[in-house]
């Protein structure tokens, strides 16, 4: 199986990549933006994929309040290109979504059925994709991710790592919840979803949740990490979500329910504590 990888610059896309090895041509935004249709033909030409999986995105929450524009050709238009080009080549697409296109009003985690009511521009860009996908290629798995780390990238890790360096106490939104979910778990999940839906007479093409286990805060989050650091932890004081000035609103309930992948693909929710662990021995050990 030949994966072609559309922003394999990202955090996803370099752990996909690294996990494949030689099954994925990983393509970034400088050799392949996906906005541009004659582009992604040509990476899709050259590359003679089986699947093509999509990981490019336009990810900086905040920025894209007064952005919307460019937040919106990447995530929705950019992501109708790669999945139309992919069904003009008869094969199927793996796009990667978020848990932002959710208003995070639930009580318990979010079924993949759950209504689309995202809270800020980002969210709204990323539903327009899903959409679009949708729309393009019936043979398509829209996977939703949340709250994502690892090595590669900005992620909430590494900044929380730098600033607890630099400030005593770190102030980290106490009553916002999901699962922090891992760049190289992710990369697993896609890889697996990729050899199952290969298969002659696979039809369970949709929409599917993933997220690390269990469920926290930010907060929790946050102290779970300053547990396994070597270096110094700072004071983690909670707060609530209306303390923090943003330029986005985001949701106060991310959780994600993952009973369908389970029962479809076999994949579990990775335990985000173990890949937490995993990700702070390879930054320090980079450190050193």
């Amino acid at each position: 199986m030949t994966m072609l990888v559309l922003g394999a610059g990202g955090q996803i896309g370099r752990a996909l990549v690294e996990r494949a090895g030689t099954n994925a041509v990983g393509v970034d935004r400088a050799t392949c933006d996906i906005r541009d249709s004659a582009a992604v033909e040509r990476a899709i030409d050259a590359a003679r994929p089986a699947i093509i999986v999509n990981c490019a995105g336009y990810s900086a929450v905040d920025r894209a309040e007064g952005d919307r524009e460019v937040a919106f050709s990447v995530n929705a238009e950019g992501a109708g290109i790669v999945a139309r080009c992919a069904f003009a080549r008869r094969l199927p697409v793996i796009h990667l979504s978020s848990d932002y296109v959710y208003a995070g009003t639930r009580t318990g985690p979010h079924l993949e059925d759950d209504a689309i009511a995202p809270l800020n521009v980002y969210g709204a860009s990323k539903a327009a994709g899903d959409a679009a996908v949708s729309a393009a290629n019936p043979c398509h798995l829209i996977l939703r991710v949340s709250w994502v780390f690892g090595v590669h990238g900005a992620n909430f890790v590494k900044t929380m790592l730098k600033t607890g360096r630099e400030q005593k106490e770190l102030r980290v939104v106490d009553d916002r919840r999901g699962g922090p979910t891992e760049a190289r778990d992710i990369a697993d999940a896609i890889l697996a979803m990729a050899e199952i839906c290969l298969c002659p007479g696979f039809r369970d093409w949709g929409t599917y949740h993933f997220a690390g286990s269990p469920d926290t805060s930010w907060c929790g989050f946050a102290r779970a990490l300053f547990d396994r650091a070597a270096e110094r932890a700072p004071r983690i004081v909670p707060i609530a979500a209306a303390e923090r000035v943003e330029p986005a609103p985001r949701p106060l309930n991310s959780t994600l329910d993952c009973t369908k992948i389970a029962r479809i693909f076999g994949i579990a929710r990775p335990d985000w504590r173990v890949s937490l662990s995993r990700v702070v021995a390879h930054l320090e050990g980079a450190k050193a």
